[in-house]
């Protein structure tokens, strides 16, 4: 997982490591496996709203003391585009693929969606 931040503190937990840094963006990469990061998600769980429960961006970059930053559309894009490649390529799903789950839209649509929202966003620049 990437968080992207205007501000981070000195020190970070052993599970968070800048991957970029330019004058008012650090790029932050999460080992969202590590122990002490699941830990820290279940003491910031929360009802979000009736019977979804979660943790808001917020309320874990306030513990950790950063400034989030509002990526630009491309970087959100490029973000997605890895999250549904991991989706399409995990082992639940490819399960629920293989019990015959089909719908009418799936994971190559939410793909092809992104992909034609970048040709557009490269093609306006």
């Amino acid at each position: 997982m990437k968080i992207y931040a205007k501000t981070i503190p000195q020190t970070l937990p052993d599970w968070a490591t800048v991957v970029t840094k330019s004058a008012n963006l650090f790029e932050i990469e999460i080992n969202d496996e590590h122990p002490n990061f699941q830990s820290l998600l279940e003491e910031l769980e929360i009802e979000i709203e009736p019977g979804t429960f979660g943790v808001k961006a917020e309320d874990l970059c306030s513990r950790l003391g950063i400034e989030m930053s509002s990526p630009n559309l491309y970087q959100l894009l490029k973000q997605a585009q890895t999250l549904i490649s991991l989706i399409a390529t995990h082992s639940d799903y490819k399960q629920l693929l293989d019990e015959g789950y089909s719908h009418d839209l799936n994971i190559a649509d939410a793909s092809t969606a992104l992909t034609y929202l970048q040709w557009d966003l490269e093609r306006n620049r």
